[in-house]
């Protein structure tokens, strides 16, 4: 009885040896088969037939566990940064054929800022500084002085 276990137990170790962790725990019944039929093919000498092998738990060390973990978390991490980066691709693709057409269309950037400033301020009471072009300023400022006859400027 002792031989035949420490044969189970050496048929284990070699078969299981020469797979890697997901081969063992995805083909546990073709691992469990061929140890049959090589502990078989051992004890059809001494008129032992094997019935049945089967691999029912695969227990793994702590340490083997955590570095699992670690490696399958270290891939979804760098899963998520190659989405957030095609993401942000994705929006600057978008943002620039934005502004190709709003480049092509001097009123469009008029209508968008307009749009801007006006959900500033829907979303608090808040005051908003509005900046004004100062050719706009000084077309207004030499109508007004026109206007008034005086000239700040040497009059000739």
């Amino acid at each position: 009885k002792q031989w035949y276990q420490r044969r189970v137990h050496g048929t284990l170790r070699n078969v299981i040896g020469t797979k890697c962790l997901a081969q063992v725990l995805s083909e546990r019944e073709q691992i469990s088969h061929y140890m049959e039929t090589t502990l078989d093919e051992a004890t059809d000498p001494w008129g032992v037939k094997v019935e049945r092998v089967e691999i029912k738990d695969v227990r793994l060390p702590v340490q083997l566990q955590r570095a699992m973990a670690a490696e399958a978390e270290a891939t979804r991490e760098a899963r998520a940064k190659v989405i957030a980066a095609e993401g942000e691709e994705n929006a600057s693709v978008a943002l620039r054929s934005a502004s190709d057409i709003i480049t092509g269309n001097p009123a469009a950037m008029q209508l968008r800022y307009l749009q801007t400033l006006s959900s500033i301020s829907a979303e608090k009471n808040s005051t908003i500084i509005f900046p004004v072009p100062m050719d706009i300023l000084s077309a207004f400022a030499r109508n007004r002085v026109r206007s008034v006859g005086v000239c700040s400027l040497p009059c000739s």
